[in-house]
């Protein structure tokens, strides 16, 4: 009984630590941008199922209690299936599943990646729903932290990438 009740303790402790992100659906966060008084920006995680790049993003980066406290507070958080069916209204279009070699892409998905279909690629959006930036591949938690502030924080309208980074 003592094992169990440390296996419990243990659990509860991991439950308490763990920071969970609130996925919405595209339609969701566009609804909450428009009709908030004070909007938040706009993060888009396009996947697929088979992307295990993307799973090992979901557990390490978003799951990472410091990015998904980040991100909460500051971005509605959208998860959109880059090969889902479901038809999707955005400034007077419907944009809708193309069905291509085995699988198919979805037309939003290609439009937000500027038609670059790469998986992950992670959007960002200011609270217009206008684009900041897509960023193509897996991000580890620090780097994408990094990345999440230049955005959410409006660094971007003050310095470039570059200058922000050190990049050389």
């Amino acid at each position: 009984i003592k094992s169990f009740t440390l296996l419990l303790f243990v659990f509860q402790a991991l439950q308490i630590n763990a920071q969970e992100v609130n996925w919405l659906s595209w339609n969701e966060a566009a609804e909450l941008a428009s009709n908030e008084k004070n909007p938040k920006k706009v993060f888009v995680d396009v996947y697929t199922d088979w992307c295990g790049w993307c799973k090992k993003m979901d557990k390490d980066t978003f799951q990472n209690p410091e990015v998904a406290a980040y991100m909460s507070e500051n971005f509605y958080m959208v998860k959109l299936d880059g090969e889902g069916k479901e038809p999707i209204e955005f400034k007077g279009k419907t944009y809708k599943f193309v069905p291509s070699g085995r699988k198919g892409y979805h037309e939003f998905a290609a439009a937000l990646m500027q038609g670059r279909l790469s998986y992950p690629t992670t959007i960002f959006l200011d609270e217009q729903l206008n684009m900041l930036s897509p960023v193509p591949g897996y991000q580890k938690p620090e780097p994408f932290l990094n990345i999440a502030k230049y955005f959410g924080e409006d660094i971007y309208k003050e310095k470039d990438w570059k200058a922000y980074s050190g990049a050389k």
